[in-house]
């Protein structure tokens, strides 16, 4: 039988993704924020609880280097 590491599991996978979401997450907040681009609380909820990483956050990060609202952030 195979040896299985913790870390390698369902579980540690899922806890290693939303670490890494939340990483990007914070990095879109800090780059709009360093541009001086005014986040609402709701639009800070929305880039925080957003756990798609591929799709939306990554999008996000490069969109925050230059857009001017968030508006346009999340058009």
């Amino acid at each position: 039988m195979p040896e299985s590491y913790l870390y390698q599991g369902e579980y540690a996978q899922s806890l290693l993704a939303r670490g890494r979401a939340k990483g990007v997450a914070n990095a879109v907040v800090i780059v709009l924020k360093s541009r001086g681009v005014v986040l609402s609380d709701a639009d800070r909820e929305r880039v925080y609880g957003c756990s798609d990483l591929e799709l939306l956050l990554d999008v996000w990060l490069i969109r925050a280097i230059s857009v001017h609202s968030a508006e346009e952030l999340f058009a």
